[in-house]
């Protein structure tokens, strides 16, 4: 769960942003793409731009537009909340590591299986003329009903239990009274707070009959995720990441957004911030991971540019372009020959 973490590794809030230039692949200003010439080029960037001309020229849902947000749902006494309910101020990020010895293992394991089952019932739920705020009150209930605190529910002032964000949306969307259509794609951002810790996680979904475009940057976004983690072990270094990721997306023409991972545990948010494209950071080549540490990894790849702008209720980040995005995320955690992804349900708990 991103929550605006960027690479200057502060917490934003504001109306209109502009993203670092480091992004994998070309500057996505098409007005610099040789889609003029006399002579044709077919390189993956000029493809994926034609594609998103073609993608927006047929689509058959128009533009997200914000519907009506229904009141903050309630959450029991007897459920145990996270610290920064106490004000309505973004918290600051954790400078603390999430290293967990053998209990906190146990309880951190705990709070991601729950956030993978309510995903995989969240997904569920996905289908023509649904609600984002009936997805949003089903995983409510669900949570509660386990024992446990939706995350996003009033951090930094945040109105609802998860993120629901649809097709051009990159993140933080909030839910509402629009009705997925026909066509779709839904991210599905959820976070749980159990016995102390956070589990996060997230998934793209598709809403019926997809354009073959989307389903392909779908695709290769769960890909860019799977080859993020394959890196992931004890002593690994975290620009490893960014690399793999970016060698991937750059075959496909993609561009990946330029927003980052991080520490999460007893806290939602902490260092390490975590690089999700090819970058330069000195002080992360000089940061390694350590046996017991969880992180999340949450790649948002798009088909055209990566700026984007803030709708006024200063949470719903989009594409600057009208252009889609998706988005993958798990949490995991570093063991000595590799690392294990936490947000998966029990029975499908894949070690790497």
């Amino acid at each position: 769960m991103l929550f605006g973490l960027s690479q200057s590794r502060s917490l934003f809030n504001g109306d209109l942003l502009t993203p670092s230039r480091n992004f994998a692949g070309a500057p996505a200003n098409f007005s610099t793409l040789p889609l003029s010439s006399k002579r044709k080029s077919y390189s993956p960037r000029t493809r994926r731009f034609q594609e998103l001309q073609s993608t927006l020229e047929v689509r058959r849902n128009p533009p997200l537009v914000c519907g009506r947000v229904s009141p903050c749902l309630t959450v029991p006494d007897h459920i145990q909340k996270p610290p920064y309910l106490e004000c309505n101020e973004l918290p600051k990020i954790s400078s603390e590591y999430q290293i967990h010895d053998s209990k906190g293992i146990v309880k951190m394991k705990a709070a991601c299986e729950l956030a993978a089952r309510v995903l995989d019932y969240a997904g569920t739920l996905v289908r023509a003329f649904v609600t984002t705020d009936e997805i949003d009150k089903a995983v409510h209930k669900m949570i509660i009903e386990s024992g446990a605190y939706p995350s996003p529910l009033g951090y930094g002032g945040f109105p609802k239990s998860v993120c629901t964000s649809v097709n051009e949306c990159m993140f933080h969307g909030i839910p509402d009274s629009r009705q997925l259509q026909n066509g779709d794609v839904i991210n599905i951002d959820v976070a749980v707070y159990l016995d102390g810790y956070h589990g996060d996680t997230s998934k793209t979904f598709l809403c019926g009959d997809v354009n073959k475009s989307l389903i392909q940057l779908v695709k290769v976004t769960e890909e860019c995720l799977e080859k993020g983690i394959s890196i992931c072990k004890d002593g690994a270094s975290f620009n490893e990441i960014g690399k793999i990721i970016s060698e991937h997306v750059e075959k496909y023409g993609y561009n990946v957004e330029s927003f980052i991972g991080h520490g999460v545990g007893t806290v939602l948010h902490s260092e390490p911030l975590i690089y999700l494209h090819q970058n330069y950071d000195h002080e992360l080549e000089h940061m390694n991971m350590i046996e017991g540490q969880t992180f999340t990894l949450e790649p948002i790849l798009t088909i055209g540019t990566t700026e984007f702008v803030t709708w006024p209720d200063k949470w719903t980040i989009l594409t600057a372009d009208g252009g889609p995005a998706v988005q993958f995320e798990h949490t995991v955690l570093i063991t000595k020959t590799g690392a294990e992804i936490l947000t998966t349900s029990m029975e499908y708990r894949v070690k790497t």
